[in-house]
């Protein structure tokens, strides 16, 4: 990311206004059939094996351009079956090498108006802090345009539901971007224990080692200074729907908002939708009925310094209760039953402990392998029963949608919204201070009525969902 703005003489300006009645690609075709006599020939005809011609491609917006959004527009773009017709960012330095390489593309500041003014669009990639993920997702589906949008899909549990209950209804492709969904180890990881490898799972550790070196603004009381918000930054527009009067500060942004309770999830937020998901994916995990926690001094403004926190779900069918426990801050489980003394766990993973054995498998829902290491010379695996993805979680999103086949897209909200709300449930013992009883059908808990402003946020004037 570069370390200064574009200077004005070289940056786009920003819009608010829509695509025009002709498009450039209309336009040329027919201004060309007029003055020739002819019929123009598709593009698919002459441009050769594997060409999709730009009338064949999903016209996507970009919502948050800098850091994580422009390597998931990268990765789309790659992809051929994209073309990058609008871009939007409140902060112009972030934004400035995507913004820099897609000069064609139309440039927002606020996301509402390039979901309601720009007319061209099919589809939204969202890629901004977490308070703007479910407001922005929500609009865009309403507007009839499919969304990728980054995790953790929500920054509340109420969120999570709406945004589940909205993607049904308007039967459009959605993903949430946790990559590991689409590997190979998610995939063996469910296998593996559906076989019955290691028998009966009632126990879970999960772990990660953010934020660490990622951000250091967890454990902090907020700021006080007001120093003057950046001539390339919209602050208002950052803050976008935070109901509460926030001063800028290089403390929230760029970069360390995740660790402010005001805009991101923490560690749990940023790596538990990576890290736990073959838990939830392989053992039907639905919601848990209680949850609690152990962590660093609170203030309520940033996120403990560490957490560990203890998720029980009830039996499943035949399956029987689970316990799963996340660790963050630098905190790990004690190694599994028959781990090697000179193995180590690693900075981010996770681990199932059954009544036959034990499974063990990296960060992003990596390569399952059994424990101890040696179990793994005389293991013979289970056939693949389960579809697997050739093309990459973001592609598969793509086609999904040029499909219109919701359920293509496997980290779909029908999955990835059920999946945030359960672990979000794991902030609200960090947050109030003691064990919650869970009622997942209610979104209540239970036993703190305090809870219920945090699980349903207030929203400020011009935003919500």
């Amino acid at each position: 990311m570069p370390d200064h703005a574009p200077s004005p003489a070289s940056q786009p300006a920003p819009t608010s206004s829509g695509a025009g009645a002709l498009s450039r690609r209309r336009f040329v075709t027919t201004t060309a059939a007029a003055a020739f006599g002819f019929q123009v020939v598709p593009r698919h005809v002459i441009g050769g094996p594997g060409f999709t011609p730009p009338s064949e491609k999903l016209n996507l917006g970009c919502i948050g351009v800098g850091g994580q959004g422009a390597g998931d527009i990268a990765d789309l773009v790659s992809s051929g079956l994209v073309n990058i017709v609008a871009l939007c960012d409140v902060d112009l330095k972030q934004g400035a090498s995507t913004i820099s390489k897609h000069p064609n593309a139309k440039l927002h500041r606020d996301y509402r108006r390039l979901i309601d003014q720009q007319k061209d669009i099919d589809a939204v990639v969202i890629a901004t802090p977490d308070h703007v993920h479910a407001p922005a997702s929500i609009l865009a589906l309403r507007a009839g345009k499919h969304v990728y949008v980054e995790k953790p899909l929500a920054h509340s549990i109420g969120e999570a539901r709406q945004m589940a209950k909205v993607a049904k209804e308007s039967k459009l492709v959605t993903q949430m971007g946790n990559q590991g969904h689409a590997s190979e180890g998610l995939r063996l990881t469910r296998e593996w224990i559906q076989a019955g490898v290691i028998g009966n799972v009632t126990e879970v550790h999960v772990w990660s080692d953010r934020p660490g070196k990622f951000w250091d603004s967890q454990g902090k009381p907020a700021p006080t200074e007001t120093p003057v918000v950046p001539d390339t930054l919209d602050w208002d527009l950052w803050l976008g729907p935070v109901a509460k009067p926030v001063k800028y500060h290089p403390e929230y942004a760029p970069r360390k908002w995740r660790g402010w309770w005001d805009f991101g999830c923490g560690a749990l937020g940023d790596m538990a939708v990576h890290n736990a998901d073959p838990a939830f994916y392989a053992l039907d995990l639905g919601s848990p009925d209680w949850v609690d926690a152990e962590s660093a001094p609170n203030n309520n403004e940033s996120f403990p310094a560490w957490n560990i926190i203890t998720y029980h779900f009830p039996a499943r069918g035949t399956m029987p209760a689970v316990k799963m426990v996340w660790y963050d801050g630098g905190k790990l489980p004690p190694k599994p039953p028959g781990m090697e003394a000179e193995r180590n766990l690693g900075d981010n993973g996770i681990y199932f402990v059954g009544d036959k054995g034990v499974i063990l498998a990296g960060g992003w829902a990596g390569t399952p392998r059994l424990v101890p290491e040696a179990k793994m010379k005389e293991f013979v695996m289970p056939a693949k029963s389960i579809p697997r993805c050739t093309v990459g979680h973001r592609r598969e999103w793509i086609e999904a949608a040029k499909a219109g086949k919701p359920e293509d897209a496997h980290s779909g909200f029908h999955y990835s919204a059920p999946f945030t709300e359960a672990l979000l449930v794991g902030l609200l013992p960090v947050r109030f201070g003691k064990r919650i009883e869970w009622d997942a059908a209610n979104l209540k808990a239970t036993n703190a009525p305090e809870a219920d402003a945090f699980i349903h946020k207030v929203y400020r004037d011009g935003y919500g969902i």
